[in-house]
C-alpha cells in the first residue's frame, strides 16, 4: 500500500465497503459520542468520516488529535446506517473504521478555525492566509479560478490564438500608473521596471509577423487599492491580432467570454446581445463609462425646461456656459420619504442634494406634481417633464445640475442606489456592453493636456484629426463593461510612425522622449508594421463576477491588503545594507 494513501477523502463509496484503505489529509473535527469517536477527515478533494471505538488500537491516539493536525488513518470501509446517510457529500453513504493512526504534522492552537464559516478581520486572515485558504468557501474560489483560466486558455486556443510568454523585467513607459522599479547590480544608477502590461510587446508580436497572439499575463502596477483592484500585480487575458478592424476584434473576444460566463455561471442568464454606447453617451444616460444595464434608468437632460424658469438656481445656473441640467427618472418612487431618502443620500456624496419632482394622485382623483420644484416651476413644465421622461402617478425624477464633470459620477452612484432602493435591478443576470469612441485625450487639473486612456490607440481619422482641437479627438478605444465593472480595455493601436510622434507631441512628449521611452516600437512601425489591435481582460475581476463577490482579495490566492502590504510574507520589507551597497543606492529617511 503507497505509504500516505490508497485513496482521497472524495474517493470511498459504498462500492468500497469491507476494503482495507489508507486515507491522509487534515483534521477537520472531532467529534465525542461517548466512547465513540468520529473525526471528519480532509484533503483538496473533500471529506471522509472516520469512527473509532473503544476496541480499536487506534482510539487512544486518535483521543489525542486536535483540529487541523495532519494524520493517516487506515481502516476499513463501513456502510453507513440509511438513517445516517449524508447526501450532500460523495463520501457520504460510508465511513472508515480506523485501525491505525499515525500523526504527519501536529497543529499548535489555531489563530482562526477552519471549521466553519466564522468572519474574521481581514488582517488576521491575510497573516494566516495558508489556513484561511483551507477553509471550504475559499479553497472552492481558488479552484474556481483555476478552472476559469484553464477555460479561457483552450477557448482562446480554439479560436485560432496562439499563446506567447513576453518579458517581466522590462523598461519603463506611461501606461497610466506608477511603474514598480528594479534596480540593476551591472548598471548602477539604471532601473528596469516590472511590466503594467505587455503592452509594446505584444504589438511588437505583431510586427514580427505572428498574427493572433494571447497570454495569461501578470501585470504589475504601484495602485491606490479599490476593492475592485489589487494595489501591486493582477492577471489579465491579453489579446493582439493584426490587419483586424474594432468589430473584428469583437467578434473575437464575445464567443469567448460568452462561453465562459456561460460556462461558470450556468445557474444565472448570460445576456447574448452586446450594446455599443459611445462613452459621452455612457455618461450621460449612466454616469458612468463602466455602466450596471441590469437597472433600466437612463438618464436626460432636461435643461430646456428650467431655462428661465422660477427655480432660480438651475435657471441661473445654466446662464454659464457649459452647464446642464440632467435627470434621474425614478419609476415607483413617488413619495416624499423616498425623495427625501435619496436627497440625503445626495448630500452624503459631498453635493447639497438633489431637487426632485413626484407626481402622486390629487384629492380629486387627478395626478398632480409635488415636491419643491414643482413649486417653482409650474404646471407646464413640470408636466413637459413628466412627458419627456415618461414617468406617471408614483413615479419620482431627481435632477442635478452644473457642468457634467462635476456631477456625473455622482449622479450615476445616485442612478445606481435609486435602482436598487427600487427594486428594478435585474437579478441573476450579467449584462456586457462595449463602451466605444473615448476621447484620446484630457485637460488635467493643471490644465495640460495628456492622454485619457491608451497612449498606444489610433486616433479615429489619424493625422488629420490631430491637427485641430486634441479635445476634440476620438480614438479607437473600447472597454466591455459587465454590471458596473470594466473586464475588458483595448484598443486598435497606433502603427504609424509620424501618427505617433505627433499624438504624444500633443500630450508634450517630445519626439527625443518618445524615441528614448519607446525606441524598440518606433524602430519596428518602420520597418513594415500591419495595422493592428486588441484588447486585455481582468481575470480576477471576471473571477470576482463568476463567484459573486465584491472583494477582489477573495478571488486572489495570496493577496496584498489595502496598505499594499503581504502580512504573511512581511513585504515590503527594509532592504540589508549589503543589498544596498551592491546596487549603490541609498535610502533617505522618511521626515
Amino acid at each position: 500500500m503507497h505509504a500516505y494513501r490508497s485513496h482521497t477523502c472524495a474517493a470511498l463509496n459504498k462500492d468500497h465497503a469491507g476494503e482495507a484503505v489508507r486515507l491522509s489529509g487534515w483534521v477537520h473535527r472531532v467529534r465525542d459520542h461517548g466512547g465513540v469517536l468520529f473525526l471528519d477527515l480532509r484533503d483538496h478533494y473533500g471529506m471522509t468520516q472516520i469512527i473509532c471505538d473503544g476496541d480499536s488500537p487506534a482510539f487512544a491516539a486518535l483521543e489525542k488529535v486536535r483540529a487541523e493536525w495532519v494524520v493517516r488513518i487506515d481502516g476499513t470501509v463501513k456502510l453507513r446506517d440509511a438513517s445516517l446517510v449524508n447526501a450532500k457529500i460523495p463520501t457520504g453513504e460510508i465511513e472508515v473504521y480506523a485501525r491505525e493512526i499515525e500523526v504527519l504534522g501536529p497543529s499548535e492552537e489555531l489563530p482562526l478555525p477552519v471549521f466553519g464559516d466564522q468572519e474574521y478581520p481581514e488582517e488576521t486572515r491575510l497573516t494566516y492566509r495558508f489556513l484561511d485558504l483551507r477553509r471550504e468557501g475559499l479553497h472552492r474560489k481558488m479552484m474556481l479560478r483555476s478552472n476559469v483560466v484553464r477555460s479561457i486558455r483552450n477557448r482562446m486556443w480554439d479560436s485560432g490564438f496562439t499563446e506567447f510568454q513576453t518579458p517581466i523585467i522590462t523598461a519603463s513607459s506611461p501606461e497610466g500608473a506608477r511603474d514598480f522599479l528594479v534596480p540593476s547590480r551591472l548598471h548602477p544608477g539604471k532601473f528596469y521596471a516590472l511590466p503594467q502590461a505587455p503592452q509594446q510587446f505584444k504589438q511588437l508580436i505583431m510586427v514580427a509577423g505572428f498574427d493572433r497572439y494571447f497570454q495569461i499575463a501578470p501585470c504589475f502596477r504601484d495602485e491606490d487599492p479599490r476593492a475592485d483592484r489589487s494595489p501591486t500585480d493582477f492577471y489579465q487575458l491579453d489579446v493582439e491580432m493584426s490587419f483586424v478592424t474594432q468589430e473584428d476584434v469583437f467578434a473575437a473576444v464575445q464567443p469567448v467570454i460568452q462561453g465562459l460566463f456561460e460556462e461558470f455561471a450556468p445557474d444565472k442568464t448570460v445576456h447574448a446581445d452586446w450594446p455599443l454606447i459611445p462613452y459621452k453617451d455612457a455618461l450621460l444616460k449612466y454616469g458612468s463609462d463602466k455602466p450596471d444595464l441590469r437597472n433600466p434608468i437612463e438618464m436626460q437632460v432636461v435643461s430646456e425646461h428650467f431655462a428661465g424658469s422660477g427655480f432660480a438656481i438651475f435657471a441661473r445656473l445654466l446662464e454659464q456656459e457649459g452647464t446642464e441640467v440632467r435627470a434621474i427618472p425614478a419609476p415607483g418612487g413617488g413619495s416624499r420619504k423616498f425623495c427625501d431618502r435619496m436627497n440625503a443620500f445626495a448630500q452624503q456624496q459631498g453635493l447639497p442634494g438633489m431637487g426632485y419632482i413626484f407626481w402622486r394622485k390629487a384629492e380629486d382623483g387627478s395626478m398632480e406634481a409635488a415636491g419643491p420644484l414643482a413649486k417653482n416651476i409650474g404646471p407646464e413644465r413640470t408636466e413637459a417633464i413628466r412627458v419627456q421622461l415618461g414617468l406617471g402617478e408614483g413615479d419620482a425624477a431627481f435632477f442635478l445640475g452644473g457642468k457634467p464633470e462635476t456631477f456625473e459620477a455622482v449622479a450615476g452612484r445616485a442612478r445606481n442606489e435609486i435602482g436598487r432602493e427600487l427594486g428594478l435591478v435585474e437579478e441573476g443576470c450579467f449584462r456586457f456592453a462595449w463602451i466605444v469612441d473615448f476621447p484620446m485625450f484630457e485637460k488635467t487639473d493643471d490644465g495640460k493636456i495628456d492622454f485619457s486612456h491608451n497612449p498606444f490607440s489610433m486616433p479615429q481619422g489619424g493625422l488629420a484629426a490631430l491637427q485641430g482641437d486634441p479635445l476634440q479627438v476620438l480614438a479607437y478605444q473600447y472597454d466591455l463593461a459587465c454590471n458596473g465593472y470594466e473586464l475588458i480595455s483595448g484598443g486598435i493601436r497606433n502603427h504609424t510612425p509620424e501618427i505617433m510622434f505627433k499624438a504624444f507631441e500633443i500630450a508634450g512628449y517630445p519626439a527625443s522622449e518618445v524615441e528614448k521611452r519607446f525606441g524598440g516600437m518606433v524602430k519596428a512601425f518602420k520597418y513594415g508594421a500591419p495595422p493592428h489591435g486588441g484588447c486585455a481582460a481582468g481575470i480576477d475581476r471576471m473571477v470576482m463576477l463568476l463567484a459573486d463577490e465584491s472583494n477582489i482579495r477573495e478571488v486572489i490566492m495570496f493577496p496584498m491588503n489595502q496598505r499594499a502590504e503581504d502580512l504573511m510574507m512581511g513585504a515590503p520589507s527594509e532592504p540589508m545594507n549589503e543589498q544596498l551597497r551592491e546596487l549603490r543606492l541609498r535610502v533617505i529617511p522618511k521626515d
